[in-house]
C-alpha cells in the first residue's frame, strides 16, 4: 500500500509549511496582519501535522524528502521590503498548494481504504488549507500594486 508515502509527504509538508509561516510572519512583523495571520496559520499547520501523526503511524509513515527539499529551495531566507513580502507570500502559496493537492490525494485513498477516521481529518484540514490559499492570494493581490508599481 502506497498510502503511507502520501501520508508521509503530507505530514512533513504540513510541518514545513508551519515553519515557513512562522518565518514569514517574523520577517514581516512590520505588517501586523501578516505577522498575526501567519502565526495563526502556522499553528493551524502544526495542528494538521499532529492530526496526521496517528495515521502516519498506522500506515507506517514512509516520508519522502520532497517537503524538506521544497522548503529549503523556497526558504533559504526571507526577503525584506514590499517586493520581498510579495515573493515570500508567493512561496507560502506554493507550499500550501502542495499540501492542498496532497489532502485531495489522501482523501481519495481514505475513501478507497474505507478509513472514515482519516477521511474526517482530511475533510476538516483540507477546508482550512483552502482558506489559507485564499488568504495568501488575497494578501498577494493587496501587496502587488505597492510592490510592483510604486518605487520604494
Amino acid at each position: 500500500m502506497h498510502l503511507s508515502h502520501y501520508l508521509g509527504l503530507l505530514h512533513k509538508a504540513q510541518a514545513r509549511l508551519g515553519d515557513a509561516f512562522t518565518e514569514v510572519g517574523a520577517a514581516h512583523r512590520d505588517e501586523p496582519d501578516v505577522f498575526h495571520t501567519c502565526g495563526r496559520l502556522a499553528a493551524q499547520c502544526r495542528e494538521h501535522a499532529e492530526k496526521l501523526a496517528p495515521f502516519a503511524r498506522r500506515y507506517a509513515e514512509d516520508a519522502p524528502a520532497e517537503p524538506d527539499r521544497l522548503h529549503s529551495e523556497l526558504f533559504s531566507g526571507t526577503r525584506s521590503g514590499g517586493l520581498g513580502l510579495l515573493r515570500d507570500l508567493q512561496d507560502l502559496y506554493l507550499m500550501a498548494a502542495e499540501c492542498d493537492i496532497c489532502w485531495t490525494v489522501v482523501g481519495q485513498a481514505a475513501y478507497g481504504a474505507r478509513d472514515t477516521d482519516l477521511l474526517a481529518v482530511v475533510k476538516s484540514c483540507e477546508q482550512e488549507t483552502a482558506i489559507q490559499l485564499k488568504w495568501l492570494r488575497t494578501r498577494m493581490k493587496q501587496a502587488a500594486p505597492q510592490a510592483l508599481v510604486v518605487a520604494e
